[in-house]
């Protein structure tokens, strides 16, 4: 896994979690919603479950990525 970190450039990191980390962009980012369910304990549907974790694998890969950059362990 951390291969396939070291190898994707940033500006693909960004880029995912720029569109699908925050499609649908209307009314609000569909993370947004997710996170305020999940706030607010509404957050109880496998579907959204899977939603929240969809939406935010692009944001987590951009963290992993950036710390990996960070520490200079990222090549």
């Amino acid at each position: 896994m951390l291969e396939l970190i070291d190898q994707t450039p940033l500006v693909y990191a960004v880029i995912a979690a720029a569109t699908l980390g925050l499609a649908p962009f209307v009314p609000e980012p569909h993370i947004w919603e997710k996170i305020k369910m999940l706030r607010a304990g509404t957050l109880k549907r496998p579907m959204d479950i899977f939603d929240l974790a969809l939406h935010s694998a692009p944001f987590l890969f951009l963290a992993a990525k950036l710390l990996r950059l960070a520490t200079g362990a990222g090549g």
